[in-house]
């Protein structure tokens, strides 16, 4: 089940709200983990019982740490606990690559392959493994007391909201909210607002981008007109979409009284790479800086340590992302930016915007993306080929037989959006950190308030507008997955 999909909107989400707001509050919780299972058992019904295996697992191993905390058995439990968790992503993320190239490796040599079942990846399996991998270091460091209700535990594990597809939780964030969490309407119409306007970003840019970056990747022979047009059409589908999603799941969170982390914070208008990661997929970028860069040594052993370390870490978010030997060459193309700019002393909050310092940071992020986006190095070769072939800019007879006016649109319309949205956030950042005018404040700031309210209020019309024609192009468009269910 995904959020953009009339069984989720017009069946599960209408009936699992009704019975939470009617449900007395000692009963949420358990509401919650029910609805969420039910989430989850309408993709496999024999997924959820893995689903359910895991939960005990970190549950009980949090457990023994905690009663061994400060020895050394506390630090076998949590390696146990880890690579359990970290073996069963390996099994059914990582056999049928393995597998693939350890055959490769067979064949060359002229024996016989390595004969596997091919292994289902269960969806969400990434997310709600790294989650458990938090909780159990986070209780090995005694930043968080484990929990001995196994019902709250299993309700974080498989939180509908973010379980597909993040932002990747904390249980130390959440555990307040679980045992007490406040409700109300303006919470709640924070979150319907903030649904919405994930809805409108998947449904409406997101999905009506797609076919034409499907297009533009599938090329036998693209020309380079056709491979910037893919790279510059995906950058922005891949923003919308996982944006979109991660505002849907904040917005559902609010709906039921939590409050998540921010997973995205403008990313295009970056002046660094070493930027671009604190505003891209944050709740990512900050696992792997406290449970993978920190435990490695991050800077602290130095200079050439830490630029490994900045490398790895990269790498190994890269090959999370998938079993493909795509995921690891964008990983290492950003591990590389990142070493290169702590050596070159590149601040990561520029307080002055650089127009030749943005504009290389997108592309190098843009560059990134192609082969993020490609199938295989095939694909990633030939655009790329095509891309600095600097040949025919003209967009190909099939492409220009493919794509429709309105797909040019919406990409034109969605950078106008990054462009607008960044501008913005980039102009108050500088107003707060001007010093304010006394004169008049009281006239002004009542004047400003009253324009602010019927601001909002169009806003909020028009955003409403939005989400009703994309219920529309919902109803009328074929299946869309979310792009980051595939990771």
């Amino acid at each position: 089940m995904v959020f953009s999909s009339n069984v989720f909107l017009f069946l599960f989400l209408p009936i699992f709200l009704g019975l939470y707001y009617l449900c007395p509050n000692r009963w949420r919780n358990l509401l919650i983990l029910i609805g969420s299972y039910a989430f989850y058992a309408w993709w496999r019904v024999d997924f959820l019982l893995l689903f359910v295996a895991v939960t005990l697992w970190n549950y009980a191993i949090g457990l023994r740490i905690h009663t061994h905390a400060g020895s050394q058995a506390a630090r076998r439990w949590v390696v146990a606990g880890v690579v359990g968790n970290l073996a069963t992503l390996g099994y059914f993320k990582y056999a049928n690559f393995g597998a693939a190239n350890l055959n490769a490796v067979l064949e060359s040599f002229g024996l016989e392959p390595f004969l596997l079942t091919a292994v289902i990846l269960p969806i969400g399996i990434s997310f709600y493994i790294f989650q458990s991998i938090s909780y159990l270091i986070d209780v090995y460091r005694k930043d968080t007391e484990p929990t001995r209700n196994l019902i709250d535990f299993a309700a974080f594990i498989a939180l509908f909201p973010q379980l597909i597809a993040g932002p990747v939780l904390r249980y130390k964030d959440l555990a307040d909210q679980f045992t007490g969490r406040s409700h109300s309407l303006d919470k709640f119409a924070e979150g319907a607002t903030r649904f919405m306007q994930g809805f409108v970003k998947k449904v409406f840019i997101a999905d009506s981008l797609a076919p034409l970056v499907d297009h533009c990747f599938a090329l036998d022979n693209p020309s380079t007109g056709d491979a910037w047009l893919g790279m510059i059409a995906y950058t922005a589908q891949l923003y919308f979409d996982f944006s979109g999603y991660s505002d849907m799941a904040i917005g559902l969170g609010l709906m039921m009284g939590f409050r998540f982390m921010e997973n995205f914070n403008q990313p295009y208008i970056s002046q660094s790479i070493t930027e671009f990661w604190r505003r891209w997929h944050i709740s990512l970028s900050t696992w792997l800086r406290d449970y993978l860069y920190v435990p490695l040594g991050g800077n602290r052993h130095g200079t050439f340590n830490t630029y490994r370390n900045l490398f790895l870490t990269m790498l190994l978010g890269g090959f999370w992302h998938g079993a493909n030997w795509t995921f690891l060459i964008w990983g290492a193309w950003h591990g590389t930016w990142l070493a290169v700019e702590r050596a070159l002393g590149v601040k990561a909050a520029p307080k002055l915007f650089s127009p030749l310092k943005w504009a290389l940071t997108l592309l190098l992020v843009m560059i990134g993306w192609v082969i993020f986006r490609a199938e295989n190095l095939e694909v990633a070769g030939r655009m790329y080929g095509a891309l600095f072939a600097f040949g025919d800019w003209r967009l190909s007879e099939l492409t220009l037989a493919q794509i429709s006016g309105l797909q040019m649109v919406t990409l034109a319309l969605a950078w106008v959006v990054i462009g607008a949205c960044g501008a913005r956030q980039f102009l108050a950042a500088r107003r707060a950190e001007a010093p304010l005018t006394a004169v008049g404040a009281g006239a002004d700031a009542g004047a400003a308030l009253q324009a602010l309210d019927l601001r909002l209020l169009a806003l909020r019309g028009a955003l409403l507008l939005l989400f009703c024609a994309s219920l529309l192009k919902l109803s009328a468009q074929s299946y869309s997955p979310f792009l980051y269910f595939q990771f």
